[in-house]
């Protein structure tokens, strides 16, 4: 199978420091991959390229076989804003504004209209179960609950690729799972490739492979052969 992702001999340097030191990785279509790593290891660094929020310093990265390196911003800007999507650990939703106008938002930087944006908006809400809960505001909703409104805003463009950054950083236990379940179920059912960065030995194990940074080196490249953890109820 082709990969719908590849980074090639990929570094990152901020001024004098490297932080990713040359990294060669896949991913296939329908993955569900964890960069896994301790603090400061590049794992961060590389989502971030890889989710068109920065460029790397040399190398490639290839999404669909396609080299992004001369790409101009308002080219890697509609890369991201057609094929990717973006969950991260502080929620990133807009205050004093309802959960369906949340999820819009992408919709609006398309350019989609109106009134198909709002079916949109309010289907991608049902499926990540919050259908009657469209009007509330973030204030208004538990911290479980605005993560699923910040999936439900990264899916509702329908990408090829959803990147988590920690995803369950702000939640307690139960919840984490029940996110990390939310994400398993569309990654399975939908399709959807993901690719998250966590800290958290549980969180990785939802993964099917992992990917371990340490000093901006690809360290390891491994599946996980433990599966994914039972469901707590």
């Amino acid at each position: 199978m082709n990969a719908l992702l590849s980074v090639a001999g990929l570094r990152k340097s901020y001024g004098p420091i490297e932080v990713l030191k040359g990294i060669d990785f896949d991913v296939a279509p329908g993955g569900k991959i964890a960069l896994i790593g301790p603090s400061g290891s590049g794992k961060s660094t590389a989502m971030n390229i890889i989710g068109c929020l920065d460029v790397a310093t040399s190398g490639d990265y290839l999404f669909q076989g396609i080299s992004t390196s001369g790409f101009s911003g308002g080219q890697l800007t509609l890369l991201r804003r057609h094929m990717l999507g973006f969950v991260f650990q502080g929620f990133n939703l807009l205050p004093r504004t309802s959960a369906v106008e949340n999820v819009e938002l992408p919709l609006v930087y398309r350019g989609t209209p109106a009134h198909e944006r709002r079916q949109m908006a309010m289907r991608a809400l049902e499926r990540v179960g919050l259908k009657g809960r469209e009007g509330h505001t973030t204030q208004e909703l538990s911290g479980g609950q605005q993560q699923r409104v910040a999936i439900a805003r990264a899916i509702v463009t329908n990408p090829a690729v959803l990147l988590a950054d920690e995803p369950t950083g702000n939640l307690d236990t139960k919840t984490s799972v029940e996110i990390m379940e939310l994400i398993t179920e569309l990654n399975r059912e939908q399709g959807i490739t993901v690719i998250m960065v966590t800290h958290e030995d549980d969180i990785a194990a939802y993964a099917k492979r992992l990917l371990r940074f340490v000093d901006g080196h690809l360290a390891s490249d491994s599946i996980n052969t433990h599966g994914e953890p039972a469901h707590v109820p």
